[in-house]
């Protein structure tokens, strides 16, 4: 063994002698050619082809190499042996990267593409204008050449589509409200934003699990139908009507929404909308993958049903033939919204000017809504909050009070589901009685809530039952009316005939 070693040392030194030599005697330039060609002749040869991903192009930023970055992050940290964590601003989760010179391999369409990160120290450099980062960072990918028709360019995008996905679902969630009068903020912005962290999901809200099911199901064919919407020439948005009365979760539900999709929020305050062009300015800032919420629309302005409206005197002219600028009795205010402008907000040819967007509109009277407003294409689906139902009961003491599902048959329950439909209460009513026994013990806390049920019971068969009183008297009083009208009539008619006989005999 100890000869094998001389003989390699030797060996060694030999090449090293002569390729001193070799760099005395031939110059650089030399050097440089037969190294290129050399180079060439591996790449002719070679089975692969390889592409390099600089994070700076130039003096630019490289967009391809932080979306292959975040694309990679997915699989880096059960793949690679080192990793580097990384958490950028205003997202909620940590970034898997490939460490110096680790690789990562990765397979679309049944091709596979090998990953690796080369980061080196950059030369010392000039005085510039913009300095670049002292670390020179970058991707190579290796894949076969028969691949190459294959993964590109379709590869490359399915990295960018899916970095782009990852980086919003990182990224907190936004509420936005629209600025007072609709100013333009100092980024030219009308919209104003806070982080959106309500907690509510779908596992939370109080509704029977058919009905979320259904709406989870199309809240997904919507999120996954571009294909579909491009197909049939539609634009690629989707609207909701929430009504019911007060405290029976709409806010919960858009909430739960947006978390399920990962949309921001649009919270547009239609009082603070002058005029027509600036609901379409604002539409025009609002991204893709968003929820437009006009809450209460029967309340923000004046929208209510064309047909109750009152007809125009003779000596006026109709009110959609007055010009505009008018009065609030005659035709559309310059500086308020109209019930058109509106319309082409959801859905005219403005509102195309953005995709994935869904519109909800919520209401406690939906009788008072326009039926322009509600038709399908602009509400698509109607969703009735109604009063909180058993099985919405039985989710709110899951919540509130821990009540597991094996507990949900034994007669306490069975008492709760007799008096929760005739008790017509809200689940925001049920989550407030929860709250204020939720340090009893759970037994307890259910007998309260229980309790409560039947008192609220007996007062609407109370307050039934001194209505149907007040009906009856009302009844017996119009009766009673109607058979002394008969001989008040009488009477009058005697009255006048007399009179009219002693006028005649006068006249005689």
């Amino acid at each position: 063994m100890k000869e094998v070693w001389t003989s390699l040392v030797s060996i060694m030194g030999v090449f090293a002698f002569f390729q001193s030599i070799l760099h005395v005697v031939l110059p650089p330039e030399l050097w440089f050619a037969a190294a290129k060609l050399f180079h060439r002749l591996f790449r002719c040869f070679s089975t692969y082809c390889y592409f390099d991903i600089t994070e700076m192009d130039g003096v630019n930023t490289n967009e391809l190499y932080h979306a292959v970055q975040l694309y990679l992050s997915r699989s880096a940290s059960m793949a690679a042996s080192r990793l580097s964590l990384s958490r950028g601003l205003n997202s909620s989760a940590f970034t898997f990267g490939l460490a110096n010179n680790d690789r990562l391999v990765d397979s679309f369409r049944g091709a596979s593409a090998t990953w690796e990160h080369a980061v080196t120290q950059r030369q010392s450099q000039t005085i510039s204008w913009r300095p670049l980062p002292e670390e020179k960072r970058s991707f190579t990918l290796r894949i076969k050449k028969k691949d190459k028709p294959l993964l590109l360019p379709a590869y490359l995008d399915h990295i960018m589509e899916t970095a782009t996905e990852i980086r919003r679902r990182n990224q907190d969630r936004l509420l936005y409200t629209n600025s007072r009068g609709g100013s333009i903020e100092s980024r030219g912005f009308p919209w104003e934003s806070v982080p959106f962290k309500h907690p509510s999901t779908f596992d939370t809200l109080a509704m029977d699990p058919a009905r979320k099911e259904l709406i989870m199901a199309d809240l997904n064919d919507f999120a996954q139908g571009k294909a579909f919407y491009e197909k049939t020439g539609r634009a690629w948005k989707r609207g909701y009507l929430l009504y019911g009365p007060p405290g029976t979760g709409k806010s919960s539900m858009i909430a739960a929404m947006a978390n399920y999709l990962g949309y921001d929020i649009y919270d547009l305050e239609l009082t603070e909308v002058h005029t027509n062009s600036e609901l379409r300015k604002l539409l025009m800032k609002t991204t893709s993958k968003s929820i437009i919420v006009i809450e209460d629309i029967d309340c923000s302005v004046n929208l209510t049903n064309r047909s109750s409206k009152k007809p125009a005197p003779p000596c006026e002219p109709p009110s959609d033939l007055r010009p505009a600028g008018g009065t609030e009795d005659g035709g559309a205010d310059d500086r308020t919204i109209t019930l058109s402008g509106l319309l082409n907000f959801t859905d005219g040819l403005w509102s195309c000017c953005g995709s994935e967007r869904i519109f909800v509109f919520t209401t406690n009277h939906i009788e008072k809504l326009d039926p322009a407003l509600v038709r399908s294409g602009r509400m698509d689906m109607h969703v009735f909050m109604s009063y909180c139902s058993f099985q919405a009961l039985k989710i709110l003491m899951k919540n509130y009070l821990g009540w597991e599902d094996d507990e949900q048959s034994d007669e306490l329950m069975r008492e709760l589901a007799e008096v929760v439909d005739d008790a017509e209460i809200t689940p925001a009513d049920v989550s407030e009685i929860l709250i204020k026994n939720q340090r009893r013990e759970r037994r307890e806390a259910a007998a309260e809530l229980l309790e409560a049920l039947k008192a609220r019971v007996e007062r609407r068969k109370e307050r039934k039952r001194s209505l149907s009183e007040q009906v009856v008297e009302e009844e017996e009083e119009q009766e009673k009316r109607a058979l002394e009208s008969p001989k008040e009539s009488t009477g009058q008619l005697m009255h006048s005939c007399n009179a009219k006989e002693d006028k005649g005999a006068e006249e005689d």
